[in-house]
């Protein structure tokens, strides 16, 4: 399914920078995210680099992918946890415990996301979540990564 306007009028990034198009699953029980991401020369940091077909071909940008990632965390703590921008809570990585690139993500085919919530300690006003990521494009692993965020709810007092 396309990305909810709701969820995008409410992440706290533009939709030029969230990319992600179409919302697979999501398991609320499980804390599974699943999103597709198209790949285009335009995306941002990609449509920056210098590509030259055999040196240096060009392909999503291993920072935008850590990227993504916070989008999936947003993406999280909206459809599976419930917390909304708009309510005064914000997330902001905290670690990225292991990151590994195993191949690179070439234009055409999408890259399908998958974020895996591993620990989530929730507090009335903090949530603590770790989780693990994996991103495949036409099944060949591209990026996974195991990766600590916080969230907070800021009030103006």
């Amino acid at each position: 399914m396309a990305l909810d306007p709701e969820f995008i009028a409410d992440c706290p990034y533009g939709p030029e920078a969230i990319c992600i198009d179409e919302l697979v699953e999501v398991d609320k029980e499980a804390g599974i995210v699943r999103a597709i991401m198209p790949t285009r020369p335009d995306l941002p940091l990609t449509r920056h680099q210098r590509a030259h077909p055999v040196r240096h071909p060009r392909h999503v940008s291993g920072g935008f992918m850590v990227h993504l990632t916070g989008m999936l965390g947003f993406m999280h703590t909206y459809y599976v946890l419930g917390l909304r921008h708009a309510d005064g809570w914000i997330g902001y990585g905290g670690r990225i415990y292991s990151a590994r690139f195993a191949a690179l993500a070439k234009m055409g085919p999408p890259l399908d996301l998958e974020l895996r919530a591993t620990k989530v300690r929730q507090r009335e006003n903090q949530v603590f979540a770790r989780y693990e990521f994996r991103f495949t494009q036409e099944e060949t692993l591209i990026y996974e990564g195991d990766q600590a965020a916080m969230w907070i709810r800021v009030t103006e007092s």
